[in-house]
């Protein structure tokens, strides 16, 4: 028990500090990570930030009640979706609040449940915790997922490892129990440049790039069929070319292509397998016409970013706890991706459950539901009495 006796704020009023926080990702999230040290401070807590590598991010980690391993951690990520070129009727960085909502950016996705996290503080503060309660902030969760990776590899280390994580993403606050994950590859493409008119002298970069987007074409009709979830919406795996570019001018056979495409793998599938048959396809096929031409020409196929597809350990509690938190006996899915395969990956099972509507998430005028934060107090309230006695 911390008896230690700092500002008393609601989760509202919280939300209003950390909306006018500007996080994109692009930004450095140093002055959210001060306020919250300094919050958390003011109660009692420590924390530990683990810094990124140019010092300009941190993610930070907490703990409320014993120091040992074990507990559950409150996972949420800092960052934000950028503004520009949306319309918003406020100032998407001034939190605004009319008819039950509460407008900005980051509201829904995700600083909604930060901020209730931290006016559960108190509350935790109070109680003789048996288990501890950590909190784990990350940076840079909607480029990739990329902050918490230097966290986790901290656990068990420098941090104590927790039991069980609940991801507090925007899920209306049922309990998600798995999730797809998006897998993304580039693709550079290098031909040999000549005039137009004389086009046996070159190799076509865009046109080997179109090859190659055909068999992915292939490959994602084979994904349609198998394997399938109805639990999931769409129930199978999906495969996109998101990013094509190439080509110098209209007389110049073009000797450079990229492509980007990714995957949204299911539970269980191997993106190995894709990437595999793609090189198959590039390596048999396209590689010997093109360097019948040019001996230089290349295809080079990077994997930029993997986020685990998540499927809660079912050895855990963790899934039959957030259940009962929540007041609820149906888990469900999602498409979206976030932490939770990653915490599960590093050997601290995970769930998904936080406030707000992903339908609200990254659009003009995002909001969250006053009712949503409510929830979460209740969530977080039943999480303290549990730990009292766990």
């Amino acid at each position: 028990m911390n008896t230690s006796r700092g500002p008393i704020y609601t989760p509202v009023e919280l939300l209003a500090r950390l909306i006018a926080f500007d996080t994109t990702s692009h930004r450095n999230n140093l002055g959210i990570v001060a306020f919250i040290e300094d919050y958390l401070l003011q109660h009692g807590v420590t924390s530990r930030r683990v810094v990124s590598a140019d010092g300009e991010k941190a993610s930070l980690f907490a703990t409320i009640g014993p120091a040992v391993e074990g507990g559950v951690a409150l996972s949420g990520h800092t960052d934000v979706v950028p503004v520009v070129g949306q319309t918003w009727t406020s100032d998407p960085f001034t939190m605004r609040a009319a008819d039950g909502r509460l407008y900005g950016r980051g509201t829904a996705d995700m600083k909604g449940f930060i901020a209730a996290v931290l006016a559960a503080v108190p509350d935790f503060n109070a109680r003789n915790l048996k288990t501890p309660i950590h909190l784990a902030f990350s940076y840079d969760e909607e480029i990739g997922c990329i902050g918490v990776r230097p966290m986790l590899a901290e656990f068990s280390r420098t941090l104590p490892k927790p039991r069980m994580v609940i991801v507090g993403e925007p899920t209306s606050m049922q309990v998600v129990d798995a999730h797809k994950g998006p897998v993304r590859w580039q693709v550079d493409i290098k031909g040999r440049a000549a005039h137009s008119s004389m086009a046996p002298l070159g190799v076509n970069a865009i046109t080997y790039a179109a090859r190659l987007i055909t068999e992915l074409e292939r490959i994602e009709a084979k994904l349609k069929r198998d394997p399938r979830d109805t639990r999931f919406d769409p129930p199978y795996a999906t495969l996109q070319v998101t990013k094509l570019e190439g080509g110098t001018a209209s007389n110049i056979i073009p000797i450079n292509a990229v492509f980007g495409f990714e995957i949204r793998a299911l539970p269980g599938l191997d993106p190995d397998v894709i990437e595999r048959e793609l090189r198959a396809f590039a390596e048999n096929v396209c590689l010997p016409e093109m360097r019948a031409t040019a001996p230089e020409a290349d295809i080079v196929i990077t994997r930029t970013n993997m986020v685990p597809p998540f499927g809660a350990d079912p050895a855990s509690d963790v899934v039959a706890l957030a259940l009962k938190l929540s007041g609820q006996n149906e888990t469900y899915t999602v498409s979206y991706a976030t932490e939770a395969g990653l915490f599960q990956d590093a050997g601290a099972p995970a769930v998904v459950c936080g406030p707000g509507d992903i339908a609200q998430a990254h659009t003009a005028d995002e909001w969250i539901a006053e009712s949503e934060i409510a929830k979460c107090m209740t969530f977080l309230r039943r999480l303290g009495e549990w730990a009292e006695t766990a």
